[in-house]
């Protein structure tokens, strides 16, 4: 895809948020902007569906998600890569080479974090594990207590990373196991609440850290209507503050632009998530100026 077309596409379908009406270009040429390109429940799929798959016919493939991401990180080098989880089974790939190629291909896109879902346990913590060495980017979790298992010092609560000296804080949340997963395949991993974690490193990250973009990497669901009582990511949204973006997984739930929550305390927070199988590329701008959030919109772009 050419990349003028490319640029009309992405933006085609964008939500202003907190920017009291006012224009990108209101914001000065001195804006920075910060670009999250996001995945979630890619589930194994490398190659890109074909001609005859109905409603997914001729979308998704990797290596079609890594010219989008390049296009976009040549637009704006200040682009974090991340995946919110389920990036195991679903095709002959995992069944074959046991995630090996997933973290592989995630390598080369260069994604820069990610979290874990409740199939990344499919072939066991030990399976997971021995793929640990083909990832070139970091796992964070901050409501599954690794401690007692192999993946201990592999799978940190939260990640900093700097960008055009914007500080940005992600940290991960994942979907509660017992019930859904066998317990011999995650073994000793400790769930905690994940409202309760959230609000705890939203606070860290934010007075500790002093960062100035915050983001969770969510694996627990976008929306449960039939189970009112069940933690969502517009659950996180309404119970915290602090937190820019949830970018979530779970419920394959496709959002061709974030949905606008208010926190805690009154505030705009954003959720997104771009179904499942690589079909999407979530794309979220932020924009900074005098070190201070000025605006954000969001599209998602068809892969």
């Amino acid at each position: 895809m050419k990349r003028r077309q490319f640029i009309q596409k992405s933006t085609a379908a964008t939500v202003l948020a907190g920017i009291g009406g006012l224009s990108l270009q209101s914001f000065g040429s001195k804006a920075k902007k910060i670009t999250i390109l996001h995945t979630n429940d890619v589930h194994s799929h490398i190659d890109p569906f074909g001609p005859e798959d109905g409603r997914n016919a001729n979308k998704g493939g990797v290596a079609r998600r890594a010219t989008l991401v390049e296009a976009i990180r040549q637009e704006n080098p200040n682009t974090l890569l991340l995946d919110a989880g389920d990036i195991f089974q679903g095709t002959p790939y995992f069944n074959y080479y046991g995630g090996e190629l997933e973290f592989k291909l995630m390598s080369m896109l260069k994604y820069d974090v990610a979290t874990i879902g409740n199939h990344d346990f499919d072939n066991g913590i030990d399976g997971l594990y021995a793929q640990i060495p083909h990832a070139d980017f970091e796992f964070v979790s901050a409501n599954y207590d690794f401690s007692k298992t192999v993946m201990d010092t592999h799978v940190k609560p939260y990640k900093i990373i700097i960008k055009d000296g914007i500080k940005i804080g992600i940290f991960g949340l994942g979907i509660k196991l017992e019930g859904l997963v066998d317990k011999n395949m995650y073994k000793e991993t400790v769930y905690h609440n994940p409202i309760e974690k959230a609000q705890d490193m939203s606070r860290i990250l934010k007075e500790d850290e002093k960062c100035d973009l915050i983001i969770c990497l969510s694996h627990i669901g976008y929306e449960y209507k039939n189970k009112p009582d069940k933690v969502s990511d517009i659950k996180l949204a309404r119970a915290t503050k602090d937190i820019d973006l949830i970018i979530g997984g779970h419920t394959h739930t496709f959002l061709p632009e974030p949905t606008i929550e208010t926190n805690s305390v009154g505030k705009n927070v954003l959720v997104n998530q771009v179904g499942c199988y690589g079909l999407y590329l979530g794309k979220v701008d932020f924009y900074f100026s005098h070190g201070k959030q000025v605006g954000s919109n969001g599209a998602s772009i068809v892969v």
